[in-house]
């Protein structure tokens, strides 16, 4: 059977004769436009940097309007190449997922390309562990895994699943918490012992501070919740980083306290490297959140990435602190023991 598109209105045709050159054009701007070079975009499409020059010259002849500003350093979108970039995305996406959803109706197991996002704690921590497992059970699905503290765009960085932390209220986004966020105060027997450890929230001003700086260049505040109202306390560090990792190798150091995340903390404070503080404190209102774009059906390699996660990430069990109570308290008294 031969299927013959036609307009409700006979004088206009939805098929013109230029749609093959308006597609190649439409095809190479999106490409400049995702990787924000003609090189790497005709490297992405398999040909000539000439030949996706030339597309997106006749697209603009078209359109009437340059949708590229070029430098011998840069490309960058114009005004009218934002607009009609932000008209035409949405389109290739519903294409890209009709496409998926196509493939995902043939018999076989999820395959294909899974792009992932994660904080660099939590993704070095929990997330880069599991992928081996992962693929393992999935073996024709590949996974790349980018650490970032910046939330991620989803829709216009193609990031199929990002791992966020906090407390989140974006509505584009289906948001699932995988565990709770706890945050502990904490510092190493032997800081302990030498200066002390804060008993209220007064008391941090007058530690040594090991602080970290969020992707957006602000000091990262430290949370509380205190008879049952969220606070925060910013100190002034003695040193800053920019890495959680970082920031907890100087309090294992003895360099001073920090308030980390417990699932990074969670293998020292076992060995009874680390010693908390201000426990009573903690905030309740955070978590580990799993996000992804909302979808009528995801692709098979989604859901068994969602599924996969969402099982192992909840055996492991990171923040239940109550269980590493008994090896804190050991080296708690033998912080004390030191500094009679």
């Amino acid at each position: 059977m031969t299927m013959t598109l036609q307009s409700r209105d006979p004088d206009r045709d939805l098929l013109p004769t230029s749609l093959s050159a308006s597609y190649a054009g439409v095809v190479a701007f999106l490409a400049v436009a995702t990787e924000g070079s003609f090189a790497r975009a005709a490297d992405r499409l398999g040909v000539g940097r000439s030949a996706v020059s030339r597309s997106v010259q006749k697209l603009e002849g078209q359109l009437g309007a340059r949708l590229f500003s070029r430098t011998t350093r840069s490309t960058s979108l114009t005004a009218e190449g934002e607009v009609f970039y932000d008209g035409c995305r949405p389109g290739v996406d519903r294409i890209l997922q009709a496409m998926e959803e196509m493939r995902d109706l043939r018999e076989g197991p999820p395959r294909g390309q899974l792009r992932v996002s994660a904080t660099h704690g939590f993704g070095r921590k929990v997330i880069a562990p599991l992928l081996s497992r992962f693929r393992e059970r999935y073996p024709e699905v590949a996974v790349e895994l980018m650490l970032d503290e910046r939330a991620p765009d989803l829709a216009g960085e193609r990031v199929d699943v990002a791992f966020r932390e906090g407390t989140l209220e974006d509505s584009q986004v289906v948001a699932k918490q995988l565990i709770p966020m706890q945050m502990i105060v904490c510092a190493s027997p032997s800081y302990a012992a030498q200066h002390g450890l804060p008993s209220k929230l007064e008391d941090i001003d007058s530690r040594c501070c090991i602080t970290l700086r969020s992707a957006n260049g602000r000091l990262q505040p430290w949370s509380f919740k205190v008879e049952g109202v969220s606070t925060s306390v910013t100190p002034q560090g003695a040193m800053t980083f920019n890495d959680s990792e970082l920031a907890l190798q100087a309090v294992l150091r003895g360099e001073g306290i920090a308030q980390l995340p417990a699932c990074l903390a969670a293998d020292a404070m076992k060995a009874g490297l680390l010693v908390t503080a201000l426990d009573q404190y903690a905030p309740d209102d955070r978590g580990h959140f799993l996000c992804y774009l909302s979808r009528k059906q995801l692709p098979k390699r989604i859901r068994a990435f969602i599924d996969f996660m969402t099982t192992e990430i909840r055996a492991i069990d990171l923040d239940t602190i109550s269980q590493w109570r008994p090896v804190v308290a050991e080296a708690e008294a033998v912080a004390e023991a030191v500094a009679g």
